[in-house]
């Protein structure tokens, strides 16, 4: 009998390490604080309105809170302060999670969690549907998507190339090929 004492500590002492090590806000309003020097992440609606007030690319990270690659990101290439000095001077950075249950307003329009999808109608747009974690949306100033959502986790190597592309309008004047042939050694 008294090792079956011990099981609701064990299980108690499971679920708080469990929940401590997930607990990552789903509220799309309060995003994920950056660290000093770090991104300087905001909800989407204060970079629509701060992008209104003083135009400026938005750099959307959609993730979700069980995502392990997401979370990697966060780690790894985000915490690089080339990576953040870069996206914090050339875009507003948006943290979004695909899964959010609250409202988001862009253009009159409310978007909603959609309990089929598992995720917000936001987040389904921006994704085109491809629900696939981390991904990464790049609009211009005018809030027009400037490619295709990227799909993957992505090293500092992969990421910066594709940021500087864009925040830099090197995609204004050359293909993504001929950047990529030009930026070789």
């Amino acid at each position: 009998m008294t090792k079956f004492r011990f099981i609701p500590v064990l299980f108690i002492a499971i679920f708080i390490s469990f929940t401590s090590c997930t607990g990552q806000s789903t509220d799309d309003k309060k995003p994920q604080e950056a660290t000093a020097g770090g991104i300087q992440w905001m909800g989407f609606e204060e970079a629509v309105a701060k992008s209104e007030k003083a135009p400026k690319k938005l750099f959307i990270d959609v993730y979700t809170d069980w995502c392990g690659w997401c979370k990697k990101m966060d780690k790894t290439t985000f915490a690089e302060a080339e990576v953040a000095q870069y996206i914090n001077q050339n875009f507003y950075p948006v943290k979004l999670n695909a899964e959010t249950k609250d409202s988001i307003v862009f253009r009159d329009k409310v978007f909603k969690f959609i309990p089929e999808y598992k995720a917000n109608e936001l987040a389904i747009s921006l994704l085109g549907g491809k629900m696939g974690y981390p991904s990464y949306v790049l609009l211009d100033e005018s809030f027009a998507m400037m490619t295709p959502p990227v799909q993957s986790y992505l090293t500092k190597e992969d990421l910066m190339p594709i940021i500087t592309f864009f925040g830099n309008n090197i995609f204004k004047s050359k293909t993504w090929e001929e950047y990529e042939k030009d930026s070789k050694p």
